[in-house]
């Protein structure tokens, strides 16, 4: 009885168990199947459309030119730390900074009272003198008189001649004392030696000036120089009086060539060339003037901006070339030659082709070998500037 009653219950219990792992079996296939239809759709998504690019193309030049900049700076051609020669007090200062003053105004005096009384004492000395010299000559008159009748002899008039000629030494001598204080006076007043600003003003009325020491500074300020250095070959193809252009911060302006001193400087192993700058000019001392120069590039090779340079290995640098594929382009990292280096541009030679594109720009957004898009209408570069 009791194994009749046992073997249904074990037929149940496997068809459970059946339907169980079915069921199991079917949600993990439902899952795999979910699973593998998002990885697809993912992987469908995951491709990005190529990157829009700017390129330009390439255009080979073998004789281009560029405007060489050399630096130099805008000066007065005359400056001058003005002092007085002897030292005494200052009596009047007539100018400040920033007068204009003409050549031979007056600019500063001294205290003029004891050079007054010394020229009055020279010119005393020099009447006694004078007076002394008017005796001697009557008195050699007289004996000249006397020797021609034999009262005197030879020897007495040859005495009474030398105390002549010793008392007119003593009148120049005197005179020339006089004549040097007289000197010293018109030293004692501060004159403009030529055109220009005060630019700095040392001491005032008071003050006691030693000899030498700069009182005021006058600057020539309508005529304006440049001194720049140039390379010995650069220097050799400017002409003298030929006109020349110049940019400076605020504008750009002309200058004639003076001259050049055709000697190159031991330290910085240039030649100095010096250009006059006319009065309506413009220009500034002080200011930085740059000299345009334009000069070729004995070199085959083509412009880009210095935005589609790349850093590459062993210090050299790369360009971007797009490589048309399938409708679109692949980028391509070329390594060139930097020949000259400008602000917003480069003139490069390598292993590039005429008609190719190069990227022009946004290389941070891009790797080598990445797909990207172009239109073809960004500019070619530029040859021959």
């Amino acid at each position: 009885m009791s194994s009749k009653t046992k073997a249904p219950r074990k037929s149940k219990t496997s068809w459970a168990g059946g339907i169980v792992l079915f069921t199991a079996a079917a949600l993990a296939a439902g899952v795999f199947g979910l699973s593998a239809l998002r990885a697809e759709a993912n992987g469908v998504q995951s491709a990005p459309p190529p990157l829009p690019v700017s390129a330009i193309e390439v255009l080979y030049a073998n004789n281009a030119t560029i405007d060489e900049q050399f630096p130099g700076l805008i000066s007065a051609r005359r400056e001058s730390a003005l002092g007085f020669e002897r030292g005494g007090r200052i009596d009047r200062l007539l100018v400040d900074v920033g007068d204009r003053v003409e050549s031979g105004q007056e600019l500063a005096r001294l205290d003029l009272r004891v050079l007054n009384a010394q020229v009055a004492a020279a010119d005393a000395q020099t009447a006694e003198a004078a007076a002394q010299t008017a005796l001697a000559r009557d008195t050699q008159e007289r004996q000249q008189t006397l020797l021609e009748r034999g009262h005197i002899s030879p020897q007495r008039y040859d005495e009474v001649a030398t105390t002549t000629r010793a008392a007119e030494a003593r009148q120049r001598a005197a005179a020339a004392a006089a004549d040097a204080l007289r000197v010293q006076l018109d030293l004692a007043v501060l004159e403009a030696p030529f055109d220009g600003v005060v630019t700095a003003r040392y001491a005032d009325e008071g003050a006691i000036a030693s000899p030498g020491m700069p009182v005021l500074d006058l600057v020539e300020a309508d005529a304006l120089e440049v001194r720049i250095g140039l390379p010995g070959d650069v220097a050799a193809r400017l002409n003298a009086d030929e006109v020349y252009t110049f940019r400076s911060e605020r504008r750009a302006f002309e200058a004639r060539l003076r001259a050049t001193t055709g000697v190159v400087d031991r330290q910085t192993r240039t030649v100095t060339a010096v250009f006059d700058l006319d009065a309506d000019s413009g220009a500034v001392a002080g200011e930085v003037a740059r000299l345009s120069v334009p000069l070729s590039i004995d070199a085959s090779g083509f412009w880009v901006p210095t935005s589609a340079l790349v850093e590459s290995r062993r210090g050299l640098w790369s360009v971007y070339v797009l490589q048309p594929e399938n409708g679109d382009y692949r980028l391509e990292a070329r390594v060139v030659e930097t020949v000259r280096v400008e602000t917003e541009r480069v003139f490069v030679r390598g292993a590039v082709a005429e008609g190719e594109y190069v990227l022009s720009g946004g290389i941070s957004r891009v790797t080598p070998g990445q797909l990207v898009a172009f239109n073809g209408g960004s500019g070619r570069s530029q040859a021959g500037e």
